[in-house]
């Protein structure tokens, strides 16, 4: 009956978290990010009480790990029914992109205050302030009262979801960059060369694959490559 009751609690919150302003950028792809947030909660059985939190969220660097590794990962400052939230999307890791990226939540810097005036009005009031603070990494999320921080495990999962598309394509990026800094010019001409005369000659296509496989820069040209075998 305990473990019920739990499981009722994340998925009450789960289901009862809106967010009202995300943040305007994509969570950093070779750095830290810091997402400043509000979180909105009337508090029960008290009528025109609203409970107004300020903190936090800190994502380490985001690394390519297995999702293996990411299980380890931790998070600091955050209750039992969070970590109960968590564990749900850990077992279902296949289907949820932020288990293969190693962001680690921690939170900090955690105040709140109680406001007298309706959940909407305070609503319209914070969206208000963060607009005029024009913070790229704010977030004003509403939820329940208890357990609150459920709410920021889902907008987090959220928001690296729409981070991820982001993340990976700056680090082919940087991948691709890294490649082309280490290939030797003399190699970089021999393939610009094999490559004229492949576009020229269809029956040099094989050739220039195996020249790319010896040089071991597959990798860095295999979309043009592939594009030569598509037109042949």
């Amino acid at each position: 009956m305990p473990s019920e009751k739990k499981a009722f609690d994340f998925w009450y919150a789960v289901h009862n978290t809106q967010i009202v302003h995300a943040p305007s950028r994509a969570l950093e792809t070779f750095g830290e990010t810091r997402v400043h947030y509000y979180h909105l909660a009337e508090l029960p059985d008290v009528p025109g009480k609203v409970r107004v939190r300020e903190g936090r969220l800190e994502a380490h660097k985001p690394l390519l790990i297995t999702p293996e590794a990411y299980v380890q990962e931790e998070m600091s400052g955050f209750g039992e029914q969070a970590r109960q939230y968590l564990e749900f999307l850990k077992q279902n890791q296949n289907s949820i992109r932020i288990l293969q990226y190693g962001y680690r939540l921690s939170q900090e810097s955690f105040s709140e205050q109680i406001v007298t005036d309706t959940l909407a009005a305070v609503g319209d009031r914070v969206v208000d302030e963060v607009k005029r603070a024009e913070d790229p990494f704010a977030a004003v999320i509403k939820g329940v009262d208890d357990p609150w921080d459920v709410s920021l495990v889902h907008f987090f999962w959220l928001h690296v979801n729409v981070s991820a598309p982001v993340n990976v394509r700056e680090f082919e990026r940087a991948r691709r960059e890294e490649m082309e800094d280490s290939t030797p010019r003399a190699v970089r001409e021999e393939v610009e060369r094999a490559f004229e005369q492949a576009q020229a000659n269809p029956s040099l296509v094989k050739d220039l694959g195996a020249l790319l496989q010896r040089h071991g820069v597959f990798d860095r040209y295999q979309d043009r490559f592939f594009k030569l075998v598509r037109r042949g």
